[in-house]
């Protein structure tokens, strides 16, 4: 059992955030405890050809397939959305004294030959993993980023819900098996204790995380800011393949380029992504969405300075009985 203890000032600072550096951190994980018949099948079926080498071997060696991962490749976003530079430039602030400490722990829990060095060396140890950590994301993360980023969206704007409808306890209750809530602390069930303690007011950072299912990861030890990460809603969507709109009844019915649209948008996207997906000018797909808005096929909704179309209870609908049936001759 982990316990993270909150005060009155943590349970005031709770925030969400989305991490970059979290999801390519926990999809190394991924890589070794999934199989291609799990959630993320279809991505290991895609990443594993292409990722093998020096910066993964040095990856894998930081970030067993279970147990404890030095906090310090996880910093804690100070803002709701960062990029893979930001959280990257947090990772190479880290205090050597901070990198000595945690990848010895990592060492005597799971020893491994390539961290030694690394303990002996903590300026080049860092230099090491953030540039590995870069290579990384371009070749496994970065080509689905924005689907991945969408879905996380999603989520963000469904916990915000939650708690603006029901308080902290409800946005608690849903937020994952495993973690519980109460006035004082937040329990996680795990296999295992922490052995140290947060500092208090810091608040408690959640972070909605592709890669981190089925269980979540949690940081609680002092000197970084509390964070539990937890699966997003809607995950099996992620890697399922988009349904062909070409020749269907919806086609018919609003045109290849609307029903294409209704198909894309299972997961939210802004105007510029969707018009590059589909292939179309923005001044087109703008029209195409007013339409499909007006008649509540689908919807927007602002996240920050741009605003996200998504499919609405009716598109989804429409979409689904336009699935052409199996003959039954």
């Amino acid at each position: 059992m982990i316990t993270i203890r909150l005060n009155a000032d943590d349970v005031g600072r709770i925030r969400f955030a989305l991490s970059p550096v979290w999801e390519a951190v926990t999809s190394v994980r991924a890589l070794s405890n999934n199989t291609a018949r799990s959630v993320h099948g279809p991505w290991l079926q895609k990443v594993r050809p292409i990722i093998d080498g020096p910066d993964l071997m040095l990856l894998k060696a930081l970030i067993p397939a279970y147990g404890y991962i030095p906090d310090f490749l996880t910093p804690a976003p100070p803002r709701r959305s960062t990029s893979l530079e930001s959280g990257l430039a947090a990772i190479s602030a880290t205090p050597h004294h901070l990198v000595v400490s945690e990848i010895g722990k990592l060492h005597r829990n799971n020893p491994h030959p390539m961290l030694p060095d690394l303990i002996a060396h903590p300026a080049k140890a860092l230099e090491l993993i953030t540039s590995a950590l870069e290579t990384y994301w371009r070749r496994a993360i970065e080509p689905d980023w924005r689907r991945m980023r969408a879905l996380l969206q999603e989520d963000l704007a469904f916990r915000l819900d939650e708690l603006a409808s029901g308080g902290i306890e409800r946005l608690f209750r849903n937020l994952h098996p495993s973690v519980r809530f109460s006035t004082d602390r937040i329990e996680i069930d795990r296999p295992y204790s922490c052995d140290g303690e947060p500092l208090g007011g810091q608040g408690l950072l959640l972070v909605p995380c592709v890669f981190s299912w089925p269980s979540g990861l949690s940081v609680s030890e002092a000197p970084h800011v509390p964070t539990i990460t937890y699966p997003p809603r809607g995950l099996g969507r992620l890697w399922e393949d988009r349904q062909d709109t070409t020749d269907s009844p919806l086609a018919d019915l609003v045109g290849r380029t609307r029903a294409a649209i209704v198909s894309h948008l299972d997961l939210p996207m802004s105007t510029t992504h969707l018009a590059h997906q589909l292939g179309v000018s923005a001044p087109t797909l703008s029209v195409h969405l007013s339409i499909l808005r007006n008649s509540g096929v689908v919807d927007s909704r602002r996240d920050g300075r741009a605003v996200l179309y998504y499919r609405t209870n009716l598109g989804t609908q429409l979409l689904t009985a336009s699935t052409p049936l199996a003959s039954t001759a």
